[in-house]
């Protein structure tokens, strides 16, 4: 009988005990960082390599911004030092640690909120101007729930940054990509909690990784159109030059979406 793990109890210990090995999004941000977003020199991503526009963001002083599973010390203490007032909700109290440190060390205000991505009830309704959410959805069971939410805290003519998994990324078998074989393996919908074996998920739960579920294009851009989003902006990524199957397409992408500020 396959073993059964919760989602999100099982992500939340798993990125505790990344910000332990130092994965890359789980290192704060420099002191000279911090100093440059100060003078307004500063970028963020929401995908592995490339910045997101700052015409995606428009002017952030005093403006209400919620980092949705941000946390890590990077993106959100960029954010503050920048002149926004950010609040920052995660699911690992660790890498909410990631961002209590650099703001104490900074000087910064921040918020911290330890809670679902798909269960934003600690916010009244049009609470926020921007939401920041990079690629993190991938660690939740579902993510309709996250778009509607989003949708609702948001302020009307507010922005939701996003970035995305594209499936593809998780159907191909790991073992023989390692040789430099790219094979398809599993189908969609695919999850690595239900598509994989015992066995083979024990490549990531013997040492306590992240695990990921591949949503659709048609939950992560179709459920925004649904919650009421309007798409203004998109583009694509890759992750670094060792990643096999990026040599051959980009599988992420960055989307700015806007809540109309009145519904027809």
């Amino acid at each position: 009988m396959k073993t059964e793990l919760d989602v999100r109890t099982y992500n939340r210990e798993a990125w505790n005990g990344e910000v332990g090995r130092g994965n890359r999004w789980t290192v704060p941000v420099s002191p000279e960082v911090i100093a440059a977003a100060r003078r307004g020199d500063w970028s963020v991503v929401l995908t592995p390599t490339k910045p997101v526009p700052r015409a995606w963001f428009g002017d952030l002083k005093g403006k209400d911004v919620l980092g949705l599973a941000s946390a890590g010390g990077q993106q959100c203490p960029v954010l503050a030092a920048a002149g926004a007032r950010v609040t920052v909700l995660d699911n690992s109290p660790a890498q909410l640690a990631q961002d209590r440190k650099v703001a104490e060390r900074e000087g910064l205000s921040l918020q911290y909120v330890e809670g679902d991505m798909r269960d934003l009830s600690a916010f009244a309704d049009e609470s926020f101007d921007l939401i920041f959410h990079p690629c993190s959805n991938c660690f939740a069971e579902e993510i309709r729930s996250v778009w509607r939410e989003a949708f609702r805290v948001l302020r009307p003519g507010g922005v939701l940054l996003s970035g995305l998994c594209n499936p593809v990324r998780y159907l191909f078998d790991p073992a023989e990509e390692e040789q430099g074989v790219m094979r398809l393996k599993y189908p969609m919908p695919y999850s690595d909690f239900t598509s994989l074996t015992d066995e083979e998920r024990r490549r990531y739960s013997d040492k306590n990784e992240p695990m990921c579920v591949g949503h659709s294009l048609e939950d992560q851009l179709g459920g925004q159109l649904d919650a009421g989003f309007v798409l203004t902006h998109l583009f694509e990524d890759k992750y670094e030059a060792k990643d096999l199957l990026s040599t051959f397409l980009s599988t992420f992408m960055a989307t700015r979406a806007l809540k109309p500020a009145s519904r027809s």
